[in-house]
């Protein structure tokens, strides 16, 4: 039974005068991921794909080097395009983001519709796994679109309900053959 894991990449060194793409993992972000390293279920991962944003790619680099297994990197799988906004301060940002997932039909503030942004993250994740091999596979991306695709393969309504819990470093599990979550937003350190 072939596992499909989304990653979400944990805490990042925000910068408001970088482009939020390039924000790199915290010294946290950097120590909660070489936490993940020691969960039983890592050990399983025989493919990982990243979105191409830099904290995705260093948690995916941590994981790849830890396993010996080079990422590959897909720029689709790339976080809600909020760059009508660039850097909110994270009160507006969390305002926002409530109506990102309230109203998914319409573009609030000019960020990427939650609608299309959940056909985006669903068609890779789908692509991915129709020339995956039969292995355990690990995607390593964003807490925003990552909802929105636990949301879909879950056959749930666009919402914040399911969102990843606040800092990000968590990690969902799908069953490939049975096409069902085998459990939702777990941290990716064991910590609880």
């Amino acid at each position: 039974m072939p596992i499909a894991y989304y990653i979400t990449h944990p805490q990042v060194r925000i910068d408001a005068n970088i482009p939020v793409p390039d924000w790199g993992l915290s010294d946290i972000g950097r120590t909660r991921a070489f936490a993940m390293l020691g969960q039983p279920w890592v050990g399983s991962i025989r493919h990982i794909v990243s979105s191409g944003e830099r904290k995705a790619i260093e948690t995916a680099e941590i994981l790849g080097s830890h396993l010996g297994i080079a990422i590959e990197v897909r720029e689709r799988m790339h976080e809600n395009d909020r760059s009508a906004t660039g850097f909110l301060p994270p009160l507006e940002f969390e305002a926002v983001a409530d109506q990102f997932f309230a109203d998914p039909h319409n573009s609030i503030r000019g960020w990427e519709r939650a609608i299309d942004a959940q056909r985006r993250i669903l068609g890779e994740f789908d692509a991915v796994l129709g020339a995956a091999d039969a292995a355990d596979i690990a995607f390593v991306g964003h807490g925003g679109v990552g909802t929105l695709l636990l949301l879909a393969l879950s056959g749930q309504r666009i919402s914040r309900e399911a969102d990843q819990p606040a800092g990000g470093g968590s990690y969902f599990a799908y069953d490939v053959q049975a096409r069902g979550i085998l459990h939702g937003w777990r941290p990716i350190d064991g910590a609880l």
